[in-house]
């Protein structure tokens, strides 16, 4: 039995979170569901984005499944993903990103990873006012922190089989902070001589990305600039709709969908599920249900090849409880035939 906590989140959050939910048990898998609220949500009820009943929850089961919540832009509460990333020291953010079949993009080939240094550069928060005419944002990058996510690019790029690690980086601009997170992850490498290394100029990576993204493989980055790169890999393939994402640390681990929570379709029962299911597979892997794992990667694949069975945004006619509803059933009787 696994105890694990859902965070069903603000808008669609709760719709495909449930639907998530629901297409999980059906693979049999034994999970005990420790649902709390975040979000604006929580905010609106309690006065907390981010109840310390969730942190004891998250602190006591070690996993999280979350789903998408609102911030506000430029006022109001800070970022819960943000907050949650420094809380249990979530230093690595992971997006693979591949094309799936049946959806329709310019590109056949794109087959990498993201990852992302979670918890400094921009996304630290260190921000004054200097005047009314002037503020001022500290760029925060450490030594122990690069290592670290360079370190986790490698060992993860060797446990998966993957060839090809490049650094992503404007240290010829950033000389101190971006040419220290360069120094930190070449001081990695030659501890993985299997693995080729490469550095590449963040202005540079996006251009070549829209040209010629089967040429990479494994990304690693700070923060901020994994955030946009997550996001313009995720246009490639057909949208954040399609695009899983983890946040991983020592201790603990929260799974998440990357994309908004959409509040203009909210209760529409219009919601794609496959971004939070998808970061849901990644979830059964990380805990040894790889069973389960597989049963939901089929059942994916399967759906779509079935245009017509799909939610609106990937061209079908369905609807988040129909989508689940196939799910299940496939998932179900896959054992004995596919559904037609």
């Amino acid at each position: 039995m696994h105890n694990i906590t859902l965070i069903p989140g603000d808008g669609i959050g709760p719709e495909v979170s449930f639907a998530v939910k629901e297409i999980i048990d059906s693979t049999g898998v034994s999970i005990n569901w420790d649902i709390q609220e975040a979000g604006e949500k929580a905010f609106n009820t309690v006065g907390n984005p981010l109840p310390e009943s969730v942190i004891e929850s998250i602190r006591k089961n070690k996993i999280a499944l979350k789903g998408p919540v609102t911030t506000p832009i430029g006022k109001g509460f800070r970022s819960i993903n943000v907050a949650l990333r420094k809380e249990f020291n979530l230093y690595a953010n992971l997006r693979p990103v591949k094309k799936l079949p049946g959806i329709r993009t310019p590109f056949d080939h794109v087959d990498l990873v993201i990852v992302r240094e979670n918890t400094e550069d921009l996304y630290s928060g260190i921000e004054k006012i200097i005047d009314n005419d002037h503020v001022e944002a500290i760029k925060m990058i450490s030594r122990e922190a690069s290592r670290k996510i360079g370190l986790f690019a490698f060992d993860y790029a060797r446990k998966n089989g993957r060839k090809k690690v490049t650094a992503v980086h404007k240290a010829n601009i950033l000389k101190y902070s971006d040419g220290l997170f360069l120094e930190s992850v070449r001081e990695i490498k030659g501890e993985f001589p299997d693995i080729e290394y490469e550095e590449i100029i963040i202005d540079n990576l996006c251009m070549q990305l829209v040209q010629r993204p089967e040429y990479f493989d494994v990304l690693v980055m700070p923060n901020l600039y994994g955030d946009i790169v997550s996001d313009l890999c995720a246009g490639l393939v057909g949208g954040l709709g399609l695009v899983p994402g983890a946040n991983l640390g020592d201790h603990y681990s929260v799974f998440e969908a990357v994309h908004g929570s959409a509040l203009d379709i909210a209760g529409k029962n219009l919601a794609n599920p496959l971004a939070l299911l998808q970061s849901a597979v990644l979830m059964l892997e990380h805990i040894n249900e790889t069973a389960a794992a597989r049963s939901i990667k089929d059942a994916i694949n399967w759906i779509l090849s079935r245009k017509e069975r799909l939610t609106p945004d990937l061209g079908g006619i369905g609807t988040t409880t129909s989508m689940t509803q196939d799910l299940v059933a496939y998932i179900r009787k896959n054992s004995v035939g596919t559904l037609n």
